[in-house]
């Protein structure tokens, strides 16, 4: 992070000087200056003589050479400003929250926001005693100020200090964390210590445990506490809290005591630590490049979740399974997902893929919807990967680690195999065919879905198969709208003019394309009738090399037939031959 700058001015600029270009020159030439300016010239200091380790832009101003104009001009650039009073001029301090300063720099900004403000008290060696009792009422009443600092610019009393507290100021802000007048935190700094806590209670008893202290304390820190100092730590708690430590394990209640503590012994770095560790920006909502890290999908791969993801998935279920019934109830899942900041899971979800009559989620239909999620929209995926900590709980640098980029379907063709498990198969058919009850039927269940999504086996090995029913009414109007990893045209047995659609549609869209293509024959249970079109489906097939029409009955359908479109997608060449 770059602080721009760090502006300086003076505040009583038409009576005695206070000392603020001196303090900026005594910095620099790290020695009192025997001639100061009215105004120092802009200054950057570099990143590795800082305490905080970023490079510090130091803008001075004068009013008897600059307007209120350009000092707005310099604020609106500045994120950090620092005020200086003169310790020996009581004048200097009542000015200090009059109409002229502070409101001048909170005028500068945009409306709502405010920028953090020290104040420096200089010429400390010309006074005995401090100035504090008289700052600290403006202190109270305006919650921009961060600390102050005593200083001289003659005996280099604090020099560092000052701009210590200014960088500080600008990467460990106050404002956003703690509300100083009701000495508690801000609920958006609550709301975000509390997914954090969630997120390291990793075996979901409500408390953190030693191990899980001490692997909080890793991520966020580098290392482990002490034994002791582990111990220290709860004690504390435990003096200070009535319900902070609960089994010898710290409570969220205690977990928010300790950041509250941090916070007000001037500790905030330790807070903000914390919070960047699991992906919050300033403003303490989770960053973009937290959420969506860059993953390059080029044109005809597909994404899907690897071994890492479903290890990762797999936690987490087990997580919340606290009745160990191998499934998860309504009130888990919505436990599991309350690290969102919405409920992702919702009744298509629940229409998506197979679950019980009361709404039980197993681990394989958990395991689906992430699969589903994972080829339809990877950047959703990653982002609600980053809502349940993947990469601080994996120790990965990003989500991008569980997923997999396929090789493009192209190369995949030549080489007549992949790779991939997850496949799409886009269900089409007129209006009546039995569409729906075809993809309820994959997940044996009668709720109606625009998408199915179960496993199936191909050749001993266990694949994702996708279904999507294409809406009727719904006409092709691009190369992509057909995109899918196999087609399944379906027809209706009884109605005659049911495979008149589906040959057009094929005509249309994926006669010359290296999509696959299957025709089901629905209701075969029933009576058949002429299809009313110039040759039989039999014929149809055979003309143009696709494999005969598989008949199916909804009655009674079989897993064979939802193998049949996998494998059709697995050897898109040996299919189209047959």
């Amino acid at each position: 992070m770059l602080l721009n700058a760090c502006t300086f001015f003076s505040l009583l600029p038409l009576v005695a000087k206070v000392g603020k270009t001196s303090l900026i020159m005594s910095l620099v030439g790290e020695e009192f200056p025997n001639e100061v300016p009215a105004r120092a010239e802009e200054i950057t200091i570099p990143a590795d003589v800082t305490p905080e380790k970023v490079p510090t832009h130091i803008v001075d101003y004068s009013e008897t050479e600059q307007t209120d104009e350009v000092l707005r001009q310099e604020i609106v650039k500045a994120n950090v400003v620092c005020v200086v009073y003169d310790v020996t001029q009581e004048e200097t301090i009542d000015k200090v929250s009059s109409t002229k300063w502070i409101p001048l720099v909170n005028g500068g900004v945009e409306k709502g926001s405010k920028i953090p403000i020290i104040l420096v008290g200089n010429k400390s060696d010309l006074r005995t005693g401090s100035s504090m009792e008289n700052i600290l009422p403006i202190m109270n009443q305006f919650s921009e100020i961060e600390t102050c600092v005593e200083c001289s610019a003659r005996n280099l009393k604090n020099i560092s200090e000052l701009f210590y507290y200014a960088q500080k100021a600008v990467l460990h802000p106050t404002a956003p964390l703690y509300d100083p007048e009701d000495k508690q935190l801000k609920p958006l700094c609550v709301r975000a210590l509390s997914r954090i806590f969630s997120i390291s209670d990793q075996d979901n008893d409500r408390v953190l445990s030693d191990a899980e202290l001490n692997c909080f304390q890793k991520s966020c820190f580098g290392n482990p506490l002490a034994p002791q100092a582990l111990e220290d730590v709860k004690t504390v708690v435990w003096k200070n809290t009535s319900d902070g430590i609960l089994d010898n394990g710290l409570t969220l209640n205690g977990f928010l005591f300790l950041n509250t503590l941090f916070i007000q012994r001037g500790r905030h770095e330790t807070t903000w630590t914390i919070l960047r560790r699991f992906g919050y920006d300033d403003t303490l909502e989770l960053t973009d490049d937290y959420l969506y890290p860059q993953l390059r999908v080029p044109l005809g791969c597909s994404t899907e979740l690897n071994h890492l993801g479903h290890q990762f998935l797999q936690k987490v279920f087990d997580k919340y399974d606290e009745d160990r019934d191998h499934a998860l109830s309504p009130a888990e899942l919505k436990n599991l997902f309350s690290v969102f900041p919405y409920m992702p899971w919702g009744a298509e979800a629940y229409s998506s893929v197979p679950t019980s009559e009361l709404n039980h989620v197993s681990l394989h239909a958990f395991i689906c919807q992430w699969t589903l999620w994972a080829y339809l929209d990877v950047q959703r995926c990653m982002e609600y990967l980053g809502y349940l900590g993947y990469p601080i709980l994996t120790d990965q640098e990003s989500q991008t680690t569980a997923i997999t980029v396929s090789r493009e379907k192209a190369l995949d063709l030549e080489k007549g195999q992949t790779q991939r498990s997850v496949f799409l198969c886009k269900v089409i058919g007129p209006r009546g065919t039995g569409k729906s009850a075809f993809l309820q039927a994959f997940l044996g269940q009668t709720r109606p879905s625009l998408y199915a999504v179960n496993t199936v086996q191909v050749a001993n090995q266990e694949k994702y198969l996708i279904l999507f029913e294409v809406d009727v009414e719904t006409e092709f109007l691009k190369a992509s709208d057909a995109a899918c990893d196999v087609a399944c045209l379906m027809y209706d047995f009884t109605d005659p003019n049911s495979f008149s659609y589906c040959a057009s549609i094929y005509k249309q869209h994926f006669m010359n394309s290296s999509i696959p293509c299957v025709l089901v024959c629905c209701k075969a249970d029933e009576v058949e009738v002429p299809q009313q079109y110039g040759m039989n489906p039999a014929e149809f097939c055979y003309k143009h090399r696709l494999p005969v029409p598989i008949r199916h009955s909804s009655l009674r359908p079989t897993a064979q037939i939802y193998s049949k479109l996998a494998w059709a997608a697995m050897y898109p060449r040996q299919s189209m031959k047959k």
